[in-house]
């Protein structure tokens, strides 16, 4: 078969069981296969391919059609323009988390003198501030953080219940050229004393009984970054209540949520002492991130 003829194929295939952005994954994956750009599958649409790598392709437009995520079988996803690794083993990165990152990165850019003179700071004599990521999965986040923040003195650090999501985070570090210190932890049990300045988290937070009816290729993803507990609040609750021993003075607590956690989240902050709590949208206008101070 050509690759015009793969394309076909693998259009045909997805239309006929109804898996959305046909071309797209399609191309998608004959990239993958062929190792070779879009450019150059375009250009060599009559090219003859063997049958092994037909083979391959056609078992992975299988996987696809089975509501397997196309980012596990290329095993890469974008985010904030940077490439990741992901597995069965941790959440794809979301377009929507964009907005988390991007706001922790204008907080810190605008409070950073403030950080850094801040009285209990704990590396004085160094200049430089903490920043944890938890819940970290692909480290997409504190990644990304590390990136585009490089141009300031912050050790950076993230952590995740999962061992396996560790190996991947770390291993998207080292691919990204960012030094982040990596913690297996449920939630703070292994922080120790580290202080930070700001602590940001995307945790679980899907309704246990609204897993169930989820998009067959979410369901896909690990339930145990999905899982929020009976009303989705869970983790809000347990990090908002320690995440006070753990931030310097005026420090800040960021969070991505649910469209419709808003005022759920914002009561659990104030009632752990909260204070100058916003709510940001996302770009399809829902609520999706919110930003406090330790008061």
């Amino acid at each position: 078969m050509t690759i015009k003829d793969l394309i076909k194929y693998g259009k045909d295939e997805l239309d006929a069981n109804n898996i959305d952005e046909s071309i797209l994954k399609t191309r998608l994956l004959l990239e993958y296969v062929l190792n070779k750009k879009r450019e150059y599958i375009m250009i060599h649409l009559d090219e003859e391919i063997g049958i092994d790598k037909e083979s391959l392709f056609k078992s992975y437009i299988k996987r696809l059609v089975n509501n397997e995520p196309i980012q596990y079988i290329i095993k890469k996803q974008e985010f904030m323009g940077l490439e990741f690794l992901v597995n069965e083993n941790v959440l794809i990165p979301r377009s929507d988390t964009e907005v988390l990152v991007e706001n922790v990165i204008n907080l810190v850019k605008n409070n950073y003198n403030n950080f850094i003179n801040n009285e209990n700071i704990e590396n004085i004599e160094n200049k430089e501030i903490n920043i944890l990521d938890m819940c970290t999965g692909t480290g997409a986040i504190i990644i990304s953080l590390a990136k585009y923040l490089d141009k300031y003195n912050i050790n950076f650090y993230a952590s995740d219940v999962s061992k396996k999501a560790i190996e991947v985070a770390k291993e998207n570090a080292i691919n990204n050229n960012v030094e982040i210190t990596f913690i297996e932890s449920d939630l703070f049990s292994n922080i120790n004393d580290i202080k930070f300045d700001v602590i940001v988290s995307n945790p679980p937070y899907i309704e246990k009984n609204v897993i169930k009816s989820l998009d067959e290729n979410v369901k896909k993803e690990p339930i145990l970054a999905l899982d929020g507990g009976v009303d989705g609040l869970d983790f809000y609750r347990n990090i908002s209540k320690d995440s006070k021993k753990y931030l310097n003075k005026n420090g800040y607590l960021c969070y991505e949520i649910g469209y419709n956690q808003k005022e759920s989240v914002t009561k659990i902050l104030r009632e752990n002492g909260y204070i100058d709590i916003k709510c940001i949208k996302d770009y399809s206008n829902n609520d999706r991130v919110i930003v406090s101070r330790k008061g």
